[in-house]
């Protein structure tokens, strides 16, 4: 296991803090185009105002020098504090897979949306990750695609509350759960997969998305095959929604379910579920990730939650 401290003093709060200016989240924006509202199960704004809308939220981070954003959820834990989303979230390699370094200015924002901070922002106090995860490289990135998960225990917020008293409530998170079952997963994503849909609201970060169906495991492709475990629905998000929750149960009433995996990348299935070209006549983008156990995530957990 890999824990790193990120912002603890009341100065490198505030550091984080004035670092995200509006202007510096306005310009992870992606532009908006002209293309007409559409959605469907593989992709649509999430527009229900209840727990769910709070519990998930915009990440914003610097890798490499580079501002960033990703999706993190709040999650059930013992000190009311804990986010979970994707390794590469926290900790991640340069553009040539090398010189992996920890996120700089990690801030949590439940709720996010339009620039908006309806519950506040959380600055980010610790990172928590496999130590597997450390060794990865995109030379052999799909050697540590079953690592690619993490958690954040963040800092009291801008009004002196716990993140979870701040939002009022947090998912459940499971263990060992079946992959192949009905699941929602949910983004901030800055792009889509649909060109048709490219540039709309939901697809700029600015506000949240999510997919809708029964999530398949993806095997990778015969020249680089996946580790097992790597499930999703089919799903247009792109880059920004890693990171987002994989939920099953989720009561659309409520708002709450229990988050059984996170978003990672993007895989092609046919309808017999085997992957394929992105060209292939019925061949679906999924958006996969790993599905979360009680080998790899529960002790990531366990150490998050008591800090």
């Amino acid at each position: 296991m890999a824990v790193h401290q990120q912002a603890v003093t009341e100065a490198q709060q505030q550091s984080v803090l004035q670092y995200w200016t509006s202007e510096r989240i306005a310009a992870l924006t992606t532009p908006a185009s002209d293309n007409p509202p559409t959605g469907g199960p593989d992709g649509a704004p999430w527009t229900t105002g209840n727990a769910l809308a709070g519990t998930v939220g915009r990440l914003f981070f610097t890798d490499h020098g580079e501002d960033t954003s990703c999706t993190a959820t709040v999650i059930q834990s013992a000190n009311r504090s804990t986010v979970v989303t994707a390794g590469h979230c926290v900790d991640n390699t340069d553009l040539l897979g090398e010189n992996n370094q920890w996120a700089t200015n990690e801030m949590f924002v439940p709720g996010y949306h339009d620039g908006h901070a309806p519950y506040g922002r959380f600055v980010g106090r610790m990172g928590v990750v496999d130590a597997t995860w450390l060794a990865n490289d995109q030379q052999h990135g799909k050697t540590y695609n079953a690592y690619d998960q993490a958690f954040v225990v963040l800092n009291v917020g801008e009004r002196g509350q716990r993140l979870q008293d701040s939002v009022g409530t947090a998912q459940r998170i499971g263990f060992d759960r079946p992959g192949n079952v009905p699941s929602d997963s949910f983004g901030y994503p800055r792009a889509s997969g649909d060109p048709a849909r490219e540039g709309l609201p939901e697809y700029t970060g600015e506000r949240l998305a999510y997919c809708s169906g029964t999530a398949e495991e993806y095997p990778g492709t015969p020249e680089s095959p996946e580790p097992p475990g790597q499930f999703g629905p089919p799903c247009i998000m792109g880059g920004g929604s890693s990171g987002g929750p994989r939920i099953t149960g989720l009561n659309r009433v409520t708002g709450l379910g229990t988050v059984v995996g996170d978003n990672t990348q993007g895989g092609f299935l046919d309808a017999t579920g085997a992957s394929c070209a992105t060209s292939h006549d019925g061949c679906l983008r999924h958006l996969v990730g790993p599905q979360f156990s009680s080998a790899i995530t529960k002790p990531l957990y366990d150490r998050a939650q008591r800090a």
